[in-house]
């Protein structure tokens, strides 16, 4: 079955879908996608290092999995989904905390645009990545990332993780990040909760 994403106008509206495996290239369109930072029952976050092989910035350590709501679905939804595929974990108390957050990176002529909304989930138990998606799993206490993503001392961290950690940083540990107004959402983004 071929996975479709939302294609956005700039406004965030949807306008139409492309299969995935199509639609990263070095014109991508822009389209909606999610972020989420998992917190384990340690309170240390699990960040996670992209699959050597991916089309996107492959190799490069980030949040603790990232994907794309299908046409229809409900961003919290996705993230429980997406938590299971890629990580083989249960996510719980989805949380939204960036609802406006959207960039453009490139790297090696392929690019990211997105608008992309920020979520933070809790887990129990060990991550069983799928390695398809993922080569590394690592659960480091907040302050290592929001300093490291700072100073620039992390290896090789994705531009996306960079800009939300220091949005994210402003209000200290994960706990402590205010809920985002699912209003802020793109108007092609819904929540069930």
């Amino acid at each position: 079955m071929t996975e479709l994403v939302v294609l956005l106008d700039p406004a965030g509206s949807a306008i139409g879908t492309a299969a995935k495996s199509e639609v990263h290239h070095a014109q991508t369109p822009l389209h909606l996608a999610f972020s989420c930072y998992v917190v384990d029952e340690g309170g240390r976050l699990l960040m996670t290092r992209r699959a050597a092989h991916k089309r996107t910035f492959p190799g490069v350590w980030t949040n603790s999995f990232c994907g794309h709501p299908g046409p229809g679905e409900a961003l919290d939804e996705a993230v429980r989904r997406r938590g299971r595929q890629e990580l083989g974990l249960d996510v719980g108390d989805v949380r939204l905390v960036l609802p406006g957050f959207r960039y453009r990176a490139e790297q090696d002529g392929v690019v990211e645009h997105e608008m992309c909304p920020v979520f933070v989930a809790t887990a129990s138990g060990d991550p069983a990545p799928d390695p398809a998606e993922v080569d590394e799993v690592r659960a480091v206490p907040w302050r290592t990332l929001s300093d490291g993503a700072r100073q620039g001392s992390w290896p090789e961290l994705s531009p996306w993780c960079v800009e939300q950690v220091a949005q994210l940083a402003l209000h200290g540990d994960p706990a402590r990040w205010p809920t985002g107004d699912p209003s802020a959402l793109p108007p092609a983004a819904r929540l069930s909760l």
